[in-house]
């Protein structure tokens, strides 16, 4: 049977709505249009088109891209997209590229931290394209440890500027999107001077390029930092190398809605509370959770098309060999992911929620939950990445042989999405932060203090302590109330004993950085309950459609079940479950995977990705993969020659005999 007529039958097996589980997937039916007609769009445009670009080095892969930014910029003003609509355009052109960092952080950081005289003067030119930004705030000796930064912003009253300056080779600029080759403007993290005394790390406008011929101003070193990982992947962007030498700027290009500098030189707060700042912060790290679901879903698409479409072994007279995905191995190892993908999407859209809720407090002077805000998005963007990142990989080896492939496109996928692991926040880093903030959590329950929204379960923790999980059949692990219970009663007594732990410690810091590996555990635990959490929430909704909410019920099971299959330790030294429920979960989750079967190409159809984003011959929807793959090989420029370069004057000596200086 050919691969198309394979995916066809596989879609006939559906039991649910998949028009209603797309929306679902989108958030509202208004995304889903929207969305849906930008992907269309790009992928109709053959500017867009992907095919070919792991073959290009690196000045051609730069310029395509250059060239791809500004024909997705002329479409943007022809069509007179909304913001919103322009952000989903230029999210399926699908190619890492300057406008990323100057829609995603330099407006972001503008809007944030400027004054209304600043984002009046500078947003309008950032907005029509006329200036170009970046965030340049890493160096090459500091990322994580923003305080620690060394580059030195120092106020110079007689001429009312800042002296912008890198003392040292460490404090470099480096690694900022765009900053290389294009950017004439960055948002600069410098340490404020004045009057001899320091005050901090704040942001400073700093012009970097001419805006005629586009060379760097005096006094500025820039380039690019190199090749990264991977074939095209990131390396369509220009991530830069920037060093000052005694750069001035007007006073007015620090950003000066929370502290302002005098003429005098002197530090004023402004009314503004400087919490503030951390609600850019917050954004970014939502916004990349939501990315993780999208990449995630992609990487499961592929995997599950192709594992549907090839099949190895169990042909009995001439029959047809079994569909890989049939193949228990392969449910245990691919349908997790894809209940991950659903979990992070509807995990992105609370937290969307979050950072609206958080931003309305703080402009009232609310700032009782920005501390949860804060950890709730350090702890999930550290979560999702790293799950995803190694689930890419992971769907890479599902895809066997092929999947090492370019073609695949998964090698790709998984080069340009690993730096999400370490770029806004070391994803071991913001774990420990998370873990700041349980302990503290903890810290404080016998002050009469209540912990509230994520937390709220560890005001319970007395009870989380003596409970035991009520499961006697594997049918239990399908009662929501049970599920939860057992993460709620894993997360809080990995922190009480973590909490604990420390108390032995004269010195808290001594205890912490001794005991950081477990408290990374227990902020995985806590970070995980609240993913579970909310797509059991999730479920309380009203969401329309023939069979979606059971569908939804089956991969939230899978996912949770899954987990605690894979944290079994946890569990079971924490007392949480016993070994009997724990083989009773691991025989629902069986289960569960035979329910979803049937369906599995359904919820990969349901993420509305065309064959353009997904960039995969493995993935194509209609399953036509080995013509394709083979087509795809005689692309290759290997093959624009029968005879290679390079024969006649290595091999052919060889075959000849003719290499004259051989001791063998």
């Amino acid at each position: 049977m050919k691969g198309v007529d394979h995916l066809a039958h596989e879609r006939n097996k559906t039991e649910f709505d998949v028009d209603a589980m797309k929306i679902v997937w989108a958030g509202s039916r208004h995304a889903f249009e929207l969305s849906d007609r930008m992907a269309r769009l790009v992928a109709s445009d053959p500017a867009f088109q992907k095919d070919g670009r792991t073959r290009l080095g690196r000045k051609e892969l730069f310029k395509n891209t250059l060239r791809k930014a500004a024909h997705a910029w002329k479409r943007i003003l022809e069509l007179r997209l909304t913001e919103e609509e322009a952000g989903w355009l230029r999210s399926f052109v699908d190619e890492p590229s300057f406008t990323d960092l100057h829609w995603g952080m330099f407006i972001p950081a503008i809007k944030g931290q400027g004054t209304d005289e600043q984002q009046q003067k500078w947003l309008p030119l950032a907005y029509k394209m006329q200036i170009i930004g970046c965030y340049a705030q890493t160096e090459l000796g500091h990322g994580s440890n923003v305080q620690g930064l060394e580059t030195t912003a120092t106020f110079d009253p007689e001429t009312d500027e800042f002296v912008i300056h890198s003392p040292t080779l460490t404090s470099s600029k480096w690694w900022p999107g765009g900053l290389g080759k294009v950017s004439t403007h960055a948002i600069v993290y410098a340490r404020l001077i004045t009057n001899g005394q320091e005050h901090g790390v704040h942001g400073f406008i700093v012009q970097l390029r001419s805006l005629d011929d586009h060379m760097p101003l005096p006094g500025l070193t820039i380039g690019d930092i190199g090749m990264k990982f991977g074939n095209g992947a990131y390396n369509t962007m220009d991530n830069g190398v920037l060093k000052f030498d005694h750069i001035r700027i007007p006073r007015n290009q620090m950003l000066m809605r929370v502290l302002q500098v005098t003429r005098e030189g002197k530090c004023v707060q402004s009314n503004v509370p400087r919490q503030l700042i951390y609600g850019t912060m917050v954004f970014v790290r939502q916004t990349i959770v939501a990315d993780a679901s999208t990449a995630l879903s992609r990487a499961v698409c592929i995997a599950t098309r192709y594992s549907a479409v090839r099949r190895q072994f169990g042909s009995q007279d001439g029959g047809m060999e079994t569909q890989v995905i049939d193949y228990k191995t392969q449910q245990s190892r691919l349908f997790p992911l894809l209940a991950s993908a659903y979990a992070f999407r509807f995990v992105g859209e609370w937290l969307k929620w979050l950072y609206t809720d958080v931003t309305q407090r703080l402009q009232a002077n609310d700032f009782s939950t920005l501390p949860e805000a804060h950890a709730c998005t350090a702890g999930l963007k550290s979560l999702t990445t790293t799950a995803t990142a190694d689930a890419i990989e992971e769907c890479r080896k599902l895809c066997g042989g092929h999947g090492y492939l370019c073609a695949s496109g998964l090698p790709e996928l998984f080069a340009v999405y690993v730096p999400a692991c370490t770029y806004e926040g070391d994803n071991v880093v913001l774990l420990l932060q998370v873990a700041r903030f349980l302990m503290k959590t903890v810290s404080q329950l016998g002050s009469g203090k209540k912990p509230v929204g994520t937390t709220a379960y560890l005001g319970r923790v007395q009870d989380l302590l003596q409970c035991c999980c009520d499961v006697q059949t594997a049918e239990d692990w399908l009662k929501p109330s049970v599920v939860l219970e057992a993460f709620e009663a894993r997360s809080a007594r990995m922190c009480v004993a973590r909490a604990q732990n420390l108390s032995k410690f004269e010195n808290p810091e001594d205890g912490f950085a001794e005991l950081s590996a477990d408290l990374v555990e227990a902020a995985v635990a806590h970070c995980q309950l609240i993913v579970v959490s909310k797509f059991i929430d999730k479920l309380q909704q009203d969401i329309p459609g023939k069979g979606v909410n059971q569908q939804l019920q089956n991969l939230c099971y899978i996912y949770a079940l899954n987990l605690l299959h894979k944290y079994l330790g946890d569990f079971l030294s924490t007392g949480c479950i016993t070994p009997k429920q724990a083989s009773l979960a691991n025989d629902q989750l069986r289960s569960l995977y035979s329910k979803i079967r049937p369906n599995a190409i359904a919820l990969a159809d349901a993420f509305n990705y065309t064959d353009h984003y997904l960039g995969s011959v493995l993935g194509r929807y209609d399953g036509n993969v080995y013509p394709k793959l083979y087509e795809e090989a005689w692309k290759d420029p290997l093959n624009d020659s029968v005879v290679p370069d390079g024969y006649y004057e290595y091999v052919h000596p060889m075959l000849k005999q003719q290499l004259r200086n051989a001791r063998l």
